[in-house]
């Protein structure tokens, strides 16, 4: 049995406040549902029983509160999860709306990863690429499949060396910047040197 150690109100939202068990952040909460459930500091309760309250009584505003997150641009599954884990709501009521955004295929880790790639592709190499998504939490299997279907790589690297090398010299020295500059934009060397020799220049590794 755990023991509600505080319910303090939120900063930033004053029809919620922060639930506290044994002493540590446990989860964020509607006023009224303290109010309507007794909730209080000192009292004993199982966490799953403060779960199910959760869950029962915040499962639809954390829904559209993933709506409107969602609204301004698509996020991985992960992004969601993080952004209502941020928001204090409890594991059960993360995965019932992450459950209701599969269905409404509102998130789909393979569709926004084919997505990045697509736009993404037009500047960056896979290697680049990859990272990104990764970093955004998309799944590994999505990111591979997305990749599949990249194409005009070296065209993208040609582009990105021309527009590198627009006001510069072809020094030597600015040649190996440009290399430099194509590998950190996750092109490969090979790609990276053809690019470079489409512009008439040799650089060297």
């Amino acid at each position: 049995m755990a023991e509600i150690t505080d319910i303090a109100p939120q900063a930033k939202d004053k029809e919620r406040v922060n639930v506290y068990v044994d002493g540590r952040f446990y989860c964020g909460m509607k006023l009224e549902t303290v109010l309507r459930c007794r909730l209080k500091t000192g009292m004993h309760i199982e966490p799953a029983a403060l779960d199910e309250i959760q869950l029962e009584n915040e499962k639809s505003q954390a829904f559209d509160r993933a709506l409107t997150h969602l609204s301004a641009s698509m996020k991985t599954e992960k992004q969601m999860r993080d952004f209502l884990k941020k928001k204090g709501y409890v594991d059960a009521v993360c995965e019932h709306v992450l459950q209701k955004l599969r269905e409404y295929a509102f998130v789909d880790d393979a569709e926004y990863c084919a997505q990045y790639v697509q736009t993404a592709g037009r500047d960056m190499g896979a290697r680049r690429i990859a990272l990104e998504l990764k970093k955004r939490g998309a799944r590994e299997d999505c990111i591979e499949g997305a990749l599949a279907s990249l194409e005009g790589e070296e065209d993208a690297a040609r582009q990105a060396a021309e527009k590198f090398m627009k006001r510069r010299e072809c020094t030597r020295e600015n040649l190996a910047k440009a290399f430099r500059h194509l590998l950190s934009r996750g092109f490969d060397a090979d790609t990276a040197k053809d690019a470079l020799a489409s512009l008439g220049a040799e650089e060297e590794e």
